[in-house]
């Protein structure tokens, strides 16, 4: 027995696996793989699913505007004018040299005799030219260009203005829609419970077949309404999306949050303090008042073209021609045959077909025009200022009015639904005050989210930034 019981031993042993190292490296390895793509699986999730706030919304609209680049570019345009400006009050500098050969009939350089020979000639020198006086244009156009510098980086900063609140309001049509999704699928969840328990009241034959129908049409109904809910939330995405310029529109969403009514003391400014104040800081104005002022500048510089223009100039040449190798080397030629010149022009107009007076004319128009546009766009702001101000107190009426509502017809469909229970209502009657519940929650929403964007547009004239 003994015997037997080593031979089994052994006969066990050697059916035992064996776990190799070249085994332990492979299992190792795949443990490393499957590690890692977890990990990278994790990372991607993640990067799928990033929420974004407001505020990241509104930085990378306009971080990221072509829009924008293309004004940030003009404006650099404009920084290069002012520099084009100063060089023109600048003297220029400019040399030359010119080295030719000609066989046959030619003239000498230096006597001017004809002579039939092959003959090298170099020609050189430097010029100078300066404006001394041109009726103050140049100045007058240093002027200009810092003020066009300014009245572009106006423009960029009120694209940016509009961009952050065209980015708001979508955004806050985002969250409006994903709250009405919610109101939708929860008011759907509880009619399906009372479909379920209708059905069963059908089936003992408490209730007639009629009521069960009348709640599957109110659920089919509710149904459609969250089929829609998510079309508007997908579509407010998508435009959200867009106005960033991001493309991928299926791995874009915002941060699930909901906002309350925000505590604002706006409304205790009258609607012309804040026109006042949106006068001072708005860009949309200062740059219609900077149009102004280039107008006025290019003004001057067109009444610059009626007075005399008044330049400087010097000049240094020099010549070189095999011809007169009797008179020296290259060198030698170069200093006996240099001169140089130097002088004043003045040139004064007189007649030019009235380019000078009808340029003039058409300056003051311009002065005139962008007046108005500045008038405009003072009474636009008005105008706008005044409307919001009185959309802030109509919308928060509206908001107040809908919860009230949205409270009586709560306390109605509970009323409704206990007598449903006990049979003293009908399906009919009761999905109705389903019905007006469901619309008083949706408009609760709806004029929040509308008082909400009009209250942070107010603030934003008033010079407060925006924010949830």
């Amino acid at each position: 027995m003994k015997e037997e019981a080593t031979m089994t031993t052994k006969i066990h042993n050697q059916n035992e696996p064996r776990i190799t190292n070249h085994k332990i490296k492979n299992r190792m390895r795949n443990f490393k793989i499957a590690v890692l793509f977890m990990l990278g699986a994790v990372v991607f999730a993640s990067a799928q699913q990033r929420k974004w706030t407001l505020e990241e919304c509104v930085t990378y609209a306009v971080d990221n505007n072509l829009t924008i680049e293309q004004f940030e570019l003009d404006l650099e345009n404009a920084k290069i004018d002012k520099s084009d400006a100063i060089g023109a009050l600048l003297p220029d500098f400019n040399g030359s040299a010119r080295i030719t050969s000609s066989t046959g009939l030619s003239f000498n350089p230096t006597t001017n005799e004809p002579t039939n020979a092959t003959q090298l000639n170099v020609n050189g020198g430097f010029s100078s030219n300066i404006t001394l006086f041109d009726g103050l244009r140049n100045y007058n156009r240093i002027q200009r260009a810092k003020l066009n510098a300014i009245a572009n980086q106006y423009r960029l900063d009120d694209l940016k203005d509009d961009i952050r609140l065209n980015v708001a309001n979508s955004y806050l049509q985002v969250l409006s829609n994903k709250e009405q999704l919610k109101v939708f699928r929860a008011q759907y969840a509880v009619t399906e419970q009372d479909l379920i328990r209708t059905k069963e009241l059908v089936d003992s034959g408490v209730v007639p077949r009629g009521d069960l129908l009348e709640i599957e049409a109110t659920a089919a109904n509710q149904e459609q309404q969250v089929v829609n809910g998510e079309s508007a939330v997908l579509i407010s995405r998508i435009n959200l999306a867009q106005l960033l310029q991001i493309t991928d529109y299926e791995n874009f969403d915002i941060a699930d949050e909901s906002f309350d009514i925000p505590p604002s003391d706006i409304l205790d400014n009258s609607a012309k303090v804040i026109f006042d104040k949106a006068l001072s800081f708005r860009n949309d104005i200062k740059f219609a008042s900077s149009n102004v002022d280039l107008a006025l500048q290019d003004l001057k510089i067109a009444k610059g073209a009626r007075y005399p223009t008044l330049t400087g100039f010097f000049g240094y040449t020099t010549r070189f021609s095999d011809q007169n190798n009797a008179l020296g080397g290259f060198f030698d030629q170069l200093y006996i045959f240099d001169g140089i010149n130097y002088g004043a022009q003045l040139n004064v107009p007189i007649f030019n077909g009235w380019s000078a007076r009808n340029g003039v004319k058409r300056a003051k128009i311009n002065v005139d025009i962008s007046r108005i546009q500045l008038e405009q766009e003072k009474l636009t702001l008005e105008t706008t200022v005044n409307q919001r101000y009185v959309d802030v107190t109509t919308f928060y009426k509206s908001y107040e009015a809908a919860e009230k509502t949205a409270a009586a017809r709560r306390l109605a469909y509970d009323y409704a639904k206990e007598r449903f229970d006990v049979g003293l209502m009908n399906a009919f009657d009761f999905s109705q005050a389903q019905s007006r519940l469901d619309n008083a929650e949706a408009d609760v929403v709806r004029t929040k989210y509308e008082y909400i964007f009009r209250l942070k547009i107010l603030e934003f004239f008033f010079g407060i930034p925006i924010r949830l």
